[in-house]
């Protein structure tokens, strides 16, 4: 069934916590609903929103940095690629700025 991707612990990881997500701020939308706030997002958000644009965010970094993993060896004189496990820290510290800040 999910033969067409490579699952690495990496990307397991990812989407798991991208799933526990999903359902926590279900379970927290229902006990509490949101409302619209300003942060340095240029619109008013909800949480939903914020945890949306977040995960858009963290998608892109690593996007980013798997497909600048080669250049990254060449442009830092690296032996090997950087581990995509440096990207999913940065990837989620920015998804936390977004949703507590954003």
């Amino acid at each position: 069934m999910f033969d067409w991707m490579a699952w690495t612990t990496p990307v397991a990881v990812f989407f798991t916590c991208i799933v526990l997500m999903l359902i926590g701020m279900t379970v927290w939308e229902i006990k509490c609903p949101t409302v619209e706030r300003k942060g340095f997002l240029p619109i008013a958000t909800t949480r939903g929103d914020r945890l949306f644009i977040g995960l858009l965010t963290a998608a892109y970094i690593n996007l980013a940095w798997v497909g600048l993993g080669e250049k990254m060896v060449q442009w830092f004189s690296l032996e090997a690629e950087p581990s995509v496990w440096i990207s999913f820290v940065l990837s989620m510290a920015v998804l936390a700025l977004v949703m507590k800040k954003g």
